[in-house]
């Protein structure tokens, strides 16, 4: 059974359970000691030198990154579906999956490091960025049912938790109906798992 070491509260740990859940695939899930610096020691530290979580451990195979995690989970468990082999529509789904380690990491993700965990950082800069992306992702999706392909892809998966968490960094999703409807859909889908705050 493949083992997430996961710290409950991280919205990237949270895709990795979300992605399982909705594949369907049995996860072990290990806590890890955030606050006491677990991740920055050993075992954890020799799988991931970044000293981050989340950390997943399939076998042999041992990831970091949850878009990268998502991108194994998809192409072991989950087939075309959620994230196709042809190039058209493999990239439409991997530039949504840049969003989310880009703009929105340093949009609405920093804003909640900023105010729930008091991480030292420009907080009106992470809000100007959360506008800019929320406003374009709200256009996106007043015109599409989800981001990448006119189905739920790991596009979805990777851009949602940390979306509907903005409200923890002072960015919420009131001026963006389409991204709410969204964010609705996503919590629709069959197998779906909530975290805190969500």
């Amino acid at each position: 059974m493949p083992k997430l070491y996961d710290l409950e509260l991280s919205g990237n740990c949270f895709k990795v359970r979300l992605m399982c859940a909705l594949l369907g695939v049995p996860l072990e899930v290990v806590p890890v000691d955030f606050l006491g610096g677990e991740h920055k020691k050993s075992p954890l530290i020799d799988m991931n030198p970044f000293g981050e979580v989340p950390v997943f451990v399939d076998g042999s195979v041992v990831l970091r990154d949850s878009q990268a995690i998502l991108v194994y989970l998809a192409r072991k468990w989950g087939g075309d579906a959620w994230l196709p082999t042809a190039p058209a529509e493999m990239a439409e789904v991997m530039k949504w999956l840049m969003v989310a380690e880009n703009e929105i990491a340093r949009g609405p993700a920093d804003a909640r490091l900023h105010d729930k965990f008091g991480y030292t950082l420009d907080v009106a800069l992470a809000r100007e960025r959360a506008a800019r992306i929320l406003a374009l992702m709200d256009a996106h999706l007043a015109r599409k049912q989800w981001l990448a392909l006119g189905r739920p892809t790991i596009a979805d998966v990777a851009c949602m938790p940390y979306v509907a968490l903005g409200h923890e960094g002072g960015v919420p999703l009131a001026p963006y109906a389409a991204v709410r409807g969204w964010v609705e859909r996503v919590k629709s889908l069959p197998g779906f798992i909530s975290m805190p705050a969500l």
